[in-house]
């Protein structure tokens, strides 16, 4: 793990670093010591580690819970260079969205390719992150919504350190079988009118979760106008079971 650049502003420390080919970014208490929570974000397609929505909730994790907090880039996103299958398969998938066809089985079909390199380089993440002194081996959190939420469910199905997930705006064209391994607590966000996501594939995948404590949260409007509020019970939910 190679640390490539050091900043901090209002009380929050960010931290670039390289884990081998993976680029990705921590935040934490300015000056922090000792162990604490973490929270890995799954930023979501065409995005990145440091897109402002991924920072403006990390921040709030950070200055308002006293958490550290995890982004790294998919594949083929931000820092990372262009992966050409992946490339090819967002490419075809575009082309076969523009003809009308079906659009969620063809994202969740991509998501499920793309985690398979994704669940063991998070894993990998989580290893150096929590080794370091001012982080250490606290309960993890993940929070990650539309592509987010497609990787996502196969890490936190993987990944026994997770003990709660924000997860949502993703269906169960792929991901069923997976997120019935899921036990955590889950707060699950739909949006009503997606046009990515059917209401049903949605619906599907809350339903699958094997979690005893699931919550749905369901807004109307498209896929995109995820409410503001959502991210303040993300914080509330988070304080729940990882305080």
């Amino acid at each position: 793990m190679r640390f490539t650049s050091e900043t901090s502003s209002d009380g929050v420390a960010e931290r670039l670093f390289h884990l081998d080919e993976i680029p990705g970014v921590l935040w934490t208490p300015e000056g922090a010591t000792g162990t604490r929570p973490l929270v890995l974000i799954g930023h979501g397609g065409g995005r990145h580690k440091k897109d402002p929505d991924v920072m403006a909730l990390a921040r709030r994790f950070v200055a308002e819970c006293g958490y550290a907090v995890l982004a790294v880039d998919a594949p083929g996103h931000g820092d990372r260079p262009v992966h050409a299958e992946y490339d090819r398969l967002a490419t075809e998938n575009q082309a076969r969205a523009e003809a009308d066809e079906e659009l969620a089985p063809l994202i969740a079909g991509f998501h499920a390719l793309v985690a398979h390199q994704t669940v063991p380089e998070w894993r990998a993440a989580l290893d150096a992150v929590q080794a370091l002194a001012y982080v250490g081996r606290g309960p993890v959190g993940y929070w990650g919504v539309s592509l987010g939420c497609g990787l996502g469910v196969p890490f936190v199905a993987a990944e026994p350190r997770v003990r709660a997930a924000v997860l949502g705006l993703g269906g169960a064209s792929a991901s069923a079988e997976v997120a019935a391994r899921i036990t955590v607590p889950v707060e699950f966000l739909l949006q009503w009118d997606d046009e990515r996501v059917p209401r049903a594939a949605g619906l599907a995948l809350f339903d699958a979760l094997a979690s005893a404590e699931k919550t749905l949260h369901a807004n109307p409007g498209k896929h995109g106008d995820l409410p503001a509020f959502e991210l303040d019970d993300s914080l509330r939910f988070f304080a729940r079971h990882l305080n």
